[in-house]
């Protein structure tokens, strides 16, 4: 029986690829903290997670007609959502620089975290190969 990737890892190699989308997204409103009108944007990380469970799991959603929309059209999107700011500014702008340099800290420990783990599993898995 062979072992792929896929199954060796889990939904860990999601995580961690969310976790750099959503420190793009972040590390954006934080460079667009000064910019009138700008709207701070985050990524729902629980739905891209049962997204990419139900995409593992092999029970998404299927097109069965040439005129059926596909459902993973513009999904890159779907779970970039705008933030309701707790203090709007004047200008427009919902970034509030303070909130945002939090959140990338929990985010780049959450993404550590991730790598670790990720890390821990490639390196028993180094070892079921080498019989240690």
């Amino acid at each position: 029986m062979a072992i792929t990737f896929d199954k060796a890892l889990g939904i860990h190699q999601h995580a961690l690829e969310t976790r750099v989308k959503r420190a793009e997204v972040l590390a954006n409103n934080m460079a667009n903290a000064d910019t009138p009108g700008f709207k701070a944007r985050d990524l729902d990380f629980k739905s891209m997670m049962q997204k990419a469970q139900s995409d593992m799991s092999g029970f998404g959603m299927e097109k069965t007609h040439a005129g059926h929309m596909d459902s993973s059209a513009g999904a890159g999107n779907a779970d970039l959502l705008y933030r309701v700011p707790e203090q709007p500014s004047v200008d427009g702008n919902t970034v509030d620089a303070q909130s945002e340099q939090t959140r990338f800290m929990r985010n780049a420990m959450d993404y550590q975290a991730s790598f670790q783990f990720l890390n821990s599993k490639f390196t028993g898995l180094t070892k079921a190969l080498k019989g240690e």
